[in-house]
């Protein structure tokens, strides 16, 4: 199992990077990235197109016809409607969402952004989130690339990641440190 999960990352790892080097080949890398974000939340929110994607009994044109006409309705620019093209020709289809995030990762990271995301305990209005991306950008010298994500798990509190550097402030983090030391006493 695990080997076949290796395989996957390094595959949609390749297909990730191809896709950059086509879109920025092609000037279209800002039009891709959009894309790619509109497919994610189509992904995300359908439950119909997710099971298409892992259909294995869909035969190919049938999928790359629902493809063609779900991303002409969407608009998708031809080049990354051909690249999905080229996956479900080559059946690698089904790591559609796992390609366009690398790839979303990579355009990130070409621009140098820093990679952050923040998670809170209550829902943070816009004005909260761009003060703390202020803030954070004040001790960072890349651009920070925020994702925020409201969590009612944390209990109160939030979690800051950026980069590999996490700052948990979460009652949820100082519950579960009290259990531990009452387990160890």
């Amino acid at each position: 199992m695990s080997k076949n999960k290796g395989f996957s990352n390094t595959s949609a790892n390749r297909y990730s990077l191809a896709l950059y080097e086509l879109a920025e080949e092609s000037n279209l890398l800002s039009k891709i990235e959009t894309n790619s974000v509109s497919i994610l939340n189509l992904i995300e929110t359908s439950v119909d197109f997710n099971n298409l994607i892992k259909d294995p009994t869909v035969s190919r044109n049938e999928l790359i016809n629902a493809i063609n006409k779900i991303f002409d309705y969407l608009e998708i620019e031809n080049l990354l409607k051909n690249f999905t093209n080229f996956l479900v020709t080559k059946r690698r289809f089904f790591f559609i969402e796992q390609i366009l995030n690398n790839f979303i990762e990579i355009c990130s990271e070409k621009r140098g952004e820093l990679k952050t995301e923040i998670r809170s305990a209550k829902k943070l209005s816009n004005d909260e989130i761009n003060n703390i991306k202020d803030e954070l950008s004040k001790h960072f010298t890349s651009k920070i690339k925020l994702d925020y994500k409201y969590d009612e798990s944390l209990i109160g509190g939030l979690i800051v990641q950026v980069g590999s550097t996490m700052i948990d402030t979460s009652i949820k983090n100082k519950l579960q440190q009290i259990e531990n030391k009452m387990m160890k006493a």
